[in-house]
C-alpha cells in the first residue's frame, strides 16, 4: 500500500525515517511517498489533510484534530530543548512584549510557547526557521525565535539569548517540553495506523542500533552540515519519547493544549488524540 508521508529536513526527522524511507527494516507491506519540508509547510499540509502521514508542530495539530491522530512513536519532547527567543543586543524579559520578533510559523509550537509565555506580544513576523538569525542581525527585526540546528550556531553569529521557552515550561509545569509528533488520517482504519505506527517504531529502533547509517540522507538535508552539530542536534530531539511517548509524554502534550485552550489560543479538541 502506497501512502504519503511528511517530515522536516531536520537531523532528528531524517535520522528517524532514514531506514523506512529506504526500505531498510520490514515496512508490513506500506511503501511511502516522500513530502520533506519545513514543518510550518507540513502544518498546512495536515491543516489541508493533503497528506496521509505527517511530522507536525503540536500546536498546529489544534487545528487538525478532527482528521488526524497523533502515534505513539516518531514526538519531539524533551527537557533542555525548547525554542529560544534571541536579539543581538541585550534585551530584558519584561521589554518582550514591545519587540518586533520573527517567528517560524504561527502555528509552529515555538509560537504557542511564545504566546503562552508573553500573551501581549504584538507584532510578530513569519519566517522559514533557518533565515531568522540572519533577519535579527540584519536589525529587520528587534528578536528571532530560534528552532533546530539554530539553537547551536546562535552563540558564535554573536547573537545572545533572551529567554530559554523550553525552561519557562519546565519551570512553570514540571513537564517536558512537548515540540513535534507524527500524526495519521482518522480515515485510514485502525489496523493499518497500528500497522504505520509499528514500522515507524521500527525504523526509529533501528537508527538507534546504527546511527551512522543514516547520515548520507542526514546531510543531503541538513542545514547545518557539521557532523557535531549534527549528532548534538539528534541526540537532544531524539530521545525515549520518540520511541514511546508513554504516560508522561502524553501527559505533557495534553497539559500543553489545556494551556494552550485555556489562554483562548487554540481551537478546543473534542476528539481522542492518541492512538491506542
Amino acid at each position: 500500500m502506497k501512502l504519503t508521508l511528511g517530515f522536516s529536513p531536520c537531523p532528528n526527522d531524517t535520522f528517524i525515517f532514514d531506514a523506512v524511507v529506504h526500505k531498510k527494516i520490514d515496512t508490513e507491506g506500506l511503501t511511502f511517498v516522500t513530502k520533506i519540508a519545513d514543518v510550518e509547510e507540513l502544518n498546512n499540509h495536515a491543516v489541508n489533510s493533503t497528506i496521509d502521514i505527517t511530522k507536525i508542530s503540536f500546536h498546529a495539530y489544534a487545528y487538525v484534530s478532527k482528521n488526524y491522530i497523533i502515534l505513539n512513536s516518531g514526538s519531539a519532547l524533551g527537557n533542555n530543548n525548547g525554542p529560544l527567543l534571541i536579539s543581538k543586543v541585550k534585551i530584558y524579559p519584561d521589554e518582550i512584549s514591545d519587540l518586533k520578533i520573527a517567528i517560524p510559523g504561527k502555528r509552529t509550537t515555538a509560537n504557542l510557547l511564545l504566546s503562552i509565555a508573553y500573551p501581549n506580544i504584538k507584532q510578530k513576523i513569519e519566517y522559514l526557521f533557518s533565515d531568522i538569525e540572519e533577519v535579527v542581525l540584519s536589525g529587520e527585526v528587534d528578536a528571532g525565535l530560534i528552532i533546530h540546528e539554530n539553537r547551536f550556531t546562535y552563540q558564535k553569529n554573536g547573537l545572545k539569548k533572551i529567554i530559554d521557552l523550553g525552561e519557562f515550561w519546565e519551570t512553570k509545569y514540571k513537564l517536558p517540553i512537548p515540540l513535534g509528533g507524527i500524526i495519521v488520517k482518522r480515515e485510514l482504519n485502525l489496523p493499518l495506523q497500528q500497522k504505520i505506527d509499528r514500522v515507524l517504531k521500527r525504523s526509529i529502533l533501528f537508527a538507534h542500533a546504527y546511527p551512522r547509517e543514516s547520515i548520507n540522507f542526514i546531510k543531503e538535508n541538513a542545514q547545518e552540515l557539521n557532523e557535531d552539530v549534527i549528532y548534538k542536534h539528534i541526540n537532544l530531539y531524539v530521545n525515549n519519547f520518540t520511541t514511546e511517548l508513554g504516560k508522561s509524554g502524553r501527559g505533557a502534550i495534553e497539559k500543553l493544549f489545556s494551556e494552550a485552550q485555556k489562554n483562548n489560543i487554540t481551537p478546543n479538541i473534542c476528539k481522542p488524540i492518541f492512538l491506542k
